[in-house]
C-alpha cells in the first residue's frame, strides 16, 4: 500500500511558519541592566534594526542583544524618501511583528516625527501607547538638552528612554541635510546635551554620524552606556540598519556602512532562476504536486 498522506491530512503551513511554541525559551531577556554592566565591565552590545518577524526571529538568535523598530521603516520597508513620513499607526504593527518574534533580545521602537515635539505629556501617550499596544521594551527619540523634562516624564511614566542626538534625521532639513554633527566647538554641546538626557533618566544614548573624537569624550562623561553609528569605535554598543548590513539596499552606502552580505544579489538570482523554471515549465515538478 501506498504511504503517502490521505487527502485530508494536515500539510504542512505553506511557506514554513513553524507553531510559536515549538523553539524553546531564552535562557534570560536581555534588559536594561545588562546594558549598564556591559558599559561598567568594558564590553561591547551589537544593536540592528528589525521590522518584521524573520528578521527578528534570525537576529534574536544570532545574539543580537538588541532590536530597533526604527523610523528607518520609512525609507527602509515603506518606500518613502526619508524617515519623516511614517506615523505611529503604521510603525506599531512592524513593532508588534518584532517584538512578539524576539525571545531574548531588548527591542526598542523609535517615536516617529511629530509623536512627542508637542509636548511631554504628548510624548508620554505616544510612548505609554508602544509599550501597551505593541510589547516592546523601550523608546527612542530623537534631540539634544531641549527635550531632558521630555526624557523625565516619559521616564516617569514607566516608558524607558533610549536618547539619540549627533546628527538626528528627523531634524535633517534644519540641519542642512545629512551632514556630520559635533566637529570641533559643537563636540561640547554634545556632552552637554547626552549629560542632561543621563539626567533626565535615559538609559543610553544613541550617537549618529558624530567624529570618533567627540563621541569617546560623551562615552567618558557619561555612566550610562551610549551606541554608535557613524561614531567610531569607543562607544558600547553598535547599530546599523540591517539592510545595509546584508547589502539589501544596493547602491552607494554611508562611509559609516559596513556590508557584511550581498543578500540582493542572492534574492535577485533566486527571482530570475524561478521565472526561468516557470516558463520552462521546471517549477513546479511532479515532486511539488499533491
Amino acid at each position: 500500500m501506498p504511504t503517502s498522506q490521505p487527502s485530508g491530512a494536515e500539510q504542512p503551513a505553506p511557506y514554513g511558519t513553524p507553531a510559536a511554541s515549538s523553539a524553546p525559551r531564552p535562557a534570560r531577556r536581555t534588559r536594561i541592566h545588562h546594558l549598564q554592566q556591559a558599559k561598567d565591565e568594558g564590553r561591547r552590545f551589537a544593536m540592528l534594526t528589525a521590522y518584521d518577524q524573520y528578521t527578528a526571529e534570525i537576529f534574536d538568535a544570532a545574539g543580537i542583544e538588541v532590536l530597533l523598530i526604527g523610523d528607518s521603516a520609512s525609507n527602509n520597508v515603506l518606500g518613502n524618501e526619508t524617515s519623516l513620513p511614517i506615523t505611529v499607526d503604521e510603525m506599531l504593527p512592524l513593532c508588534r511583528a518584532v517584538a512578539r518574534s524576539a525571545r531574548s533580545a531588548f527591542v526598542v521602537a523609535d517615536l516617529p516625527f511629530g509623536s512627542y515635539e508637542v509636548s511631554p505629556a504628548q510624548a508620554v501617550e505616544t510612548g505609554v501607547r508602544f509599550l501597551k499596544e505593541t510589547g516592546v521594551h523601550a523608546v527612542k527619540m530623537e534631540g539634544g538638552a531641549y527635550y531632558a523634562d521630555t526624557v523625565r516624564a516619559l521616564v516617569q511614566a514607566g516608558v524607558p528612554v533610549m536618547a539619540h542626538i549627533g546628527f538626528t534625521p528627523q531634524s535633517e532639513h534644519a540641519l542642512g541635510g545629512y551632514r556630520v554633527q559635533g566637529r570641533g566647538d559643537d563636540a561640547g554641546r554634545l556632552i552637554d546635551d547626552a549629560l542632561a538626557l543621563e539626567a533626565a533618566g535615559a538609559f543610553a544614548v544613541l550617537m549618529e554620524m558624530v567624529p570618533a573624537e567627540a563621541a569617546a569624550k560623551v562615552d567618558q562623561a557619561l555612566h550610562v552606556p551610549t551606541v554608535g553609528i557613524g561614531a567610531g569605535p569607543s562607544t558600547t554598543g553598535q547599530v546599523l540598519v540591517w539592510q545595509d548590513m546584508v547589502g539589501l539596499r544596493g547602491g552607494k552606502m554611508a562611509k559609516f556602512v559596513k556590508q557584511y552580505a550581498d543578500v540582493r544579489s542572492i534574492i535577485s538570482d533566486a527571482a530570475a532562476a524561478f521565472r526561468s523554471d516557470v516558463q520552462d515549465g521546471a517549477f513546479p515538478g511532479p515532486e511539488h504536486s499533491f
